[in-house]
């Protein structure tokens, strides 16, 4: 038989739905905040645009993938707004389709640094002591190395350059920093009273660490995976276009710029193109982290 529903006093009552008005005053204080702020929704505009290129740009444009050897580097014109390359693709076409592979990559690899950097920093700021040490010095090994310098490591001994390959390496690269902090915030929240009063009802520790410490820590690991998003949307650009990302003929902006820079003296906009859109991209996931890291973390 399911065992009865505990009696709660008139008092705790009261208290829990206090906490719980408190919390939805403050979600609504949020959201309010983030639509009144232009950094925030100027990002947030951008990021939205190039999501809807990455899912329906093909409906816009001519086929990024098509060759046309008559009309190699046409500058920009009626029939070519951003011109051709040195094969005759459309660099309009390839501009709007290369926001897809990134949007990919990015977050993916973005999600997994969280998860796995939010278990360690959770584990090692809870339990501290040896624990904390051994997790830290490892953590420590990883940030040695600049983060490209460790991800071209990490490709050249999985040996392969697959879109999940490319996700893993820059979820592994990011993995300490995200580690990181979530361990600074979580030593400052283990000595709370709400952690204390867990410890005294005999609650375990796994339990006290995903459902008391891990909501309380919430916001920053929010901030913080805006932030490692522009941070794995460059990183994913840069080691396409170093040849140890995605491979020809995908549309990706860093291939495209690393497959025409040669040209680029005599054609511009094979490069100019793609590199703004990339730099749009990242300026406005750094504008949606700023907007959130105001109105969260005040």
């Amino acid at each position: 038989m399911p065992e009865p529903l505990s009696i709660r006093t008139p008092e705790e009552i009261e208290a829990v739905a206090a906490a719980a008005e408190e919390q939805r005053l403050r979600r609504r204080y949020i959201v309010r905040s983030l639509l009144r702020s232009p950094t925030f929704m100027v990002g947030a505009a951008i990021l939205l645009f190039w999501i809807v290129m990455a899912l329906f740009s093909t409906v816009f444009t001519a086929d990024p993938y098509a060759v046309d050897v008559s009309h190699t580097l046409a500058p920009p014109s009626v029939a070519h707004w951003f011109g051709t390359d040195a094969t005759g693709r459309d660099v309009f076409a390839r501009t709007l389709a290369g926001a897809r592979p990134v949007l990919i990559i990015a977050p993916l690899a973005t999600l997994l640094a969280l998860i796995a950097g939010s278990l360690i920093g959770l584990v090692a700021g809870f339990y501290r002591g040896v624990v904390d040490e051994v997790l830290m010095r490892l953590v420590d090994v990883l940030l040695c190395l600049p983060v490209i310098v460790l991800a071209l490591f990490v490709l050249s001994v999985l040996h392969s350059k697959s879109s999940w390959i490319v996700i893993l390496v820059i979820a592994i690269v990011f993995t300490p920093l995200v580690s990181r902090t979530v361990r600074s915030t979580v030593i400052g929240e283990r000595e709370r009273e709400y952690v204390m009063a867990a410890r005294l009802r005999g609650e375990r520790a796994s339990f006290i660490m995903v459902g008391e410490v891990l909501p309380n820590v919430l916001p920053p690991i929010i901030v913080e995976a805006t932030v490692r998003l522009g941070y794995a949307v460059f990183t994913s650009a840069t080691l396409s276009f170093l040849g140890q990302g995605l491979q020809p003929p995908s549309p990706d902006w860093g291939l495209t710029i690393s497959e025409n820079v040669s040209v680029l003296q005599v054609a511009w906009w094979t490069v100019i193109f793609p590199a703004v859109a990339l730099a749009t991209l990242v300026v406005s996931v750094n504008l949606i982290a700023d907007g959130l890291r105001r109105v969260i973390t005040r």
